[in-house]
């Protein structure tokens, strides 16, 4: 199984004191040390380094995004994202952009998204296990998108 972690589960798995026990903290500590194929992408790394970053930190955060794969979107997937954020808010279900990209990028990849605890069951009408399969795109609160 092919993750890509949420920017927010990033923080509380790297964390050395108590990490919540949420299960997208505890699949990504797994993955990390496991030798699971973990992803990542710029815009999510971008994320987690704005700011105020103690420099601790952002090594660490460097460090683990060096052995990761990368995904990046193609002109494809941001088309296909603001169709997805489009269809979602048809929907009623509110996607910001860059949910909707990193939602792209885990179907057009085939990745399980793992999103931060209390999202699992909506991110564009998909839930955690469904995010990587390419029908998902078209659910959207158990309904089929036009």
């Amino acid at each position: 199984m092919a993750l890509l972690p949420d920017t927010s589960v990033w923080p509380l798995a790297l964390r050395r004191d108590n990490a919540p026990a949420a299960p997208e903290v505890a699949a990504l500590r797994s993955a990390l040390v496991g030798g699971e194929d973990l992803f990542g992408t710029g815009l999510i790394l971008m994320e987690l380094l704005r700011g105020s970053v103690p420099k601790r930190t952002r090594s660490a955060i460097l460090g683990v995004f060096d052995r990761l794969s990368s995904v990046e979107p193609t002109t494809d997937d941001y088309v296909a994202a603001a169709d997805l954020s489009n269809t979602a808010r048809a929907a009623g279900v509110p996607l910001p952009t860059v949910d909707a990209l990193i939602a792209q990028l885990c179907i057009a990849h085939d990745l399980v998204l793992l999103p931060p605890d209390g999202t699992s069951d909506t991110r564009a009408g998909t839930s955690r296990c469904e995010c990587g399969h390419r029908d998902s795109a078209e659910r959207v609160n158990g309904r089929a998108a036009d």
